[in-house]
């Protein structure tokens, strides 16, 4: 169930899923209208008149309008997006050409004028005028026109929304809330049946009692984008077995490698490693619903970009370092989950390939550490990074991470920052860190 999510997921974050099921309810739509239409005539007594279309050359004339200007907007909407497309891959990177395409506003409002183009088309198909007999969708015509108005409103919103989309401290924020929210499911802050460590029984004699090691070979190329885990750990429980994994989500395979082995007591036939092999997601791209580094890499790049000789944006580098570390603040006060997973009878069933605090920490502040030469204030940024996350840190493993980072700060401002004073500052606030 949980694999049919994921790439119910993956449909709903393309360009065109979106479009295209409006355009089909608005089909149903203007179907059910005209037929609405030929069952009850609409009164042109009263209010009726100032409504209601009477003359089947106006009712065509409003269609034919409302057409031409709905395909001409989407034009001018499809054109706007590719410019902004066109922005966000020069500025922020390629990576973040997604980010902007899958903005639902975008994909609502280049649906609702191409399908109120088809509308327009379908009622005006229906407008009959022969032997005396005159129909006119007179409720249909009502709604196109009223569609129209929208999409006016809809062309406002859009060009706003655009204009907001392609600076810097918007598009740092939209991936700092997507890490944030990410953070919060991959990581909560209690895990189900998991161990810590090896301390309550020893791996190497779990995996000594079974009889034959069964090897899991990559299917093909790619990047690991999701592993369905439940699946995966009832059919390794139904073989009464042990599976451990070499590589995690966001990792890349190459066709015939090692994934992982299974430790059981008889050999797995062909389709029974197939069966475990559709467990695992394997794509062209990285994928971000279960990899939090990637969206750490996207804010990474437009730091790393902000601090190119070329760019010389320190500012945009430590907003980037400011929502980096407010993820990370939150990320040291929860336990990463256990590599060790056991059933209801405390039977090791999967030793898998996870995160771990270190990694993040690495995954968010290395690169930027490695451009920052030369920039002191974004030098003096990282290091007040550390000190903020060591105030949240709850675990001594996580305090040892943030003081190597915070020692690799000091190498990199003692052979770049110039000026004594300047240096004597990030001395000083290391000091919060570590001991003299």
């Amino acid at each position: 169930m949980k694999k049919l999510l994921f790439f119910f997921n993956k449909l709903k974050a393309t360009f065109w899923f979106v479009p295209v099921l409006i355009i089909l309810i608005t089909i149903l739509f203007a179907i059910g209208l005209v037929s609405l239409d030929e069952v009850k005539e609409m009164s042109q007594d009263g209010l009726g008149r100032f409504f209601f279309v009477n003359s089947a050359d106006s009712a065509r004339s409003i269609l034919s309008t409302i057409s031409g200007a709905m395909i001409g907007v989407a034009g001018t909407v499809f054109s706007v997006t590719l410019v902004a497309l066109t922005l966000a891959s020069s500025q922020f990177g390629p990576r973040l050409i997604k980010n902007f395409m899958y903005v639902r506003l975008n994909q609502v409002v280049l649906g609702s004028y191409i399908s109120t183009y088809l509308y327009c088309l379908f009622v005006l198909s229906a407008i009959k005028e022969n032997d005396g007999y005159i129909f006119i969708p007179a409720l249909s015509i009502l709604i196109a026109i009223l569609a129209a108005f929208v999409n006016i409103i809809l062309l406002i919103v859009f060009i706003h929304q655009i204009a907001v989309s392609i600076q810097a401290g918007k598009v740092i924020s939209d991936i700092s809330e997507v890490i944030s929210k990410q953070a919060k499911t991959l990581f909560p802050r209690k895990m189900g049946d998991e161990l810590d460590g090896e301390s309550a029984f020893s791996v190497d004699t779990i995996k000594s009692k079974y009889a034959i090691t069964n090897v899991l070979k990559s299917p093909k190329s790619g990047y690991l984008q999701y592993i369905d885990s439940e699946s995966l750990f009832e059919i390794v429980c139904s073989y009464d077995g042990l599976i451990e994994l070499h590589f995690k989500p966001g990792d890349h395979l190459v066709e015939d490698i090692e994934i992982g082995k299974i430790y059981a007591n008889n050999k797995l036939e062909k389709e029974q490693l197939k069966s475990i092999l559709r467990q695992f997601v394997i794509g062209k791209t990285k994928n971000a619903q279960q990899d939090l580094e990637f969206s750490i890499h996207q804010m990474v790049e437009i730091a790393a970009r902000a601090l190119s000789p070329g760019v010389n944006d320190p500012y945009t580098a430590i907003a980037c370092i400011d929502n980096l570390t407010a993820t990370i603040c939150r990320l040291s006060q929860i336990s990463f989950p256990s590599k060790y997973r056991i059933d209801d009878k405390k039977n090791l069933r999967v030793i898998a390939k996870t995160l771990v605090f270190e990694g993040v920490l690495d995954a968010s502040f290395n690169q930027i550490r490695q451009f920052s030469a030369g920039s002191t204030a974004v030098i003096i940024r990282l290091m007040e990074a550390m000190i903020t996350i060591n105030g949240f840190a709850q675990k001594e493993s996580y305090k040892r991470a943030i003081i190597k980072h915070a020692k690799m700060i000091i190498n990199v401002g003692k052979e770049s920052i110039k000026e004594e004073r300047d240096l004597k500052d990030l001395l000083e606030k290391s000091k919060n860190i570590l001991s003299e």
